[in-house]
């Protein structure tokens, strides 16, 4: 699983430097950057110490040996721009087309082109190796991290436990947070070198925690899966991805359609149950952006409607659900969809 990262503009409070919670009668009223984080959270950050102890224990029950625990657990800290940066994605905020214009420059195609260009070699093999095309991996590199430009600087442990702390998915948290001792555990990475962005993804492709451990792959055959810093690791990590989760070699990712008057919208919808032929669509009235008939095939499609208020609809295939197991935004597999298209157009 990955996420788009705003700017990460607020201060981090450590744990140590949290005031004990008062008695409810003598308590005086919250000064308002407490109760800020009140609101952000539906927890008092004082707990968050205790909130700790329970993590720690969780991790010891899993396996995770004092050794590792000391390393990632010594300075953790609550982190109140984790909370508002989750809070605040770019995608929950403004329309597709704005979204498209800010994450998909020209600056950042040209740049997509030429590094696809620079590492055609690298990029080829592992292409053929997985069974992914160069150019969605090229997409997935510029998208996540600008060619590993921007790969974040949080604590890793200090972010998770914090959004496992925030509550809304404390057990998926909890669990990457778990998988990230891990990785300490095998010495795939030292505790300090774990840094990531405010959801605790890594490296150059973001991946969590889970996703390393299960997708993480050695592109050189060096022995080693470094994300951060290997480009054969990165490249062979996001098609092991891609191809573990059902990508399809030689298909694409969909398509803009229009829909004909009257369209039923509890047809759209990515669910299993909501697919049909592209046929079956064209059947139904559904036809090309430009209003030129769809091209009659019986490769499965669904159809999407973005909530964004401006009644653009798409028409995508199963490898469009496959990015959306990357990353549960359509804005988002849209947006890689298009950057490959833009990258192959070249």
């Amino acid at each position: 699983m990955k996420y788009l990262t705003p700017g990460l503009v607020a201060s981090t409070v450590f744990f140590s430097g949290l005031c004990a919670a008062q008695p409810a009668a003598t308590a005086p009223a919250p000064e308002p950057a407490t109760t800020q984080r009140l609101a952000e959270t539906g927890r008092n950050p004082a707990e968050f110490p205790a909130y700790v102890e329970t993590l720690r224990s969780k991790a010891r029950a899993a396996g995770i040996s004092d050794a590792t625990l000391t390393a990632a657990f010594d300075n953790i800290h609550f982190v109140d721009r984790v909370i508002k940066s989750d809070r605040g994605q770019l995608e929950n905020k403004i329309l597709l087309d704005d979204y498209l214009t800010r994450v998909i420059t020209p600056e950042k195609v040209r740049d997509a082109r030429r590094m696809a260009h620079e590492h055609r070699h690298a990029l080829q093999r592992i292409s053929r190796e997985y069974g992914v095309q160069a150019h969605y991996i090229v997409a997935l590199w510029a998208m996540e991290s600008r060619f590993g430009k921007i790969q974040g600087k949080e604590d890793v442990f200090s972010a998770l436990a914090t959004m496992a702390f925030e509550g809304r998915r404390e057990a998926f948290f909890t669990g990457e947070l778990i998988a990230a001792l891990k990785m300490v555990d095998k010495g795939e990475i030292t505790a300090d070198q774990m840094k990531g962005s405010w959801a605790g993804a890594m490296g150059q492709n973001q991946f969590m925690p889970s996703s390393y451990l299960r997708y993480g792959a050695d592109g050189d055959g060096d022995g080693r899966i470094d994300i951060w810093n290997n480009l054969d690791d990165v490249f062979a990590s996001t098609a092991n991805y891609l191809a573990e989760e059902g990508w399809q070699m030689g298909e694409g990712w969909g398509r803009e359609v229009r829909l004909p008057q009257g369209f039923d919208k509890t047809e759209a919808g990515t669910d299993s149950g909501q697919g049909k032929t592209v046929n079956a669509w064209r059947t139904a009235g559904v036809t090309q952006a430009d209003g030129s008939p769809l091209p009659a095939i019986d490769r499965q499609a669904w159809i999407i409607l973005p909530e964004d208020g401006q009644q653009r609809a798409f028409m995508v295939y199963p490898n469009f659900r496959t990015l959306m197991h990357w990353n549960r935004s359509w804005y988002f597999a849209i947006s890689i969809g298009t950057m490959a298209d833009a990258i192959l157009s070249d």
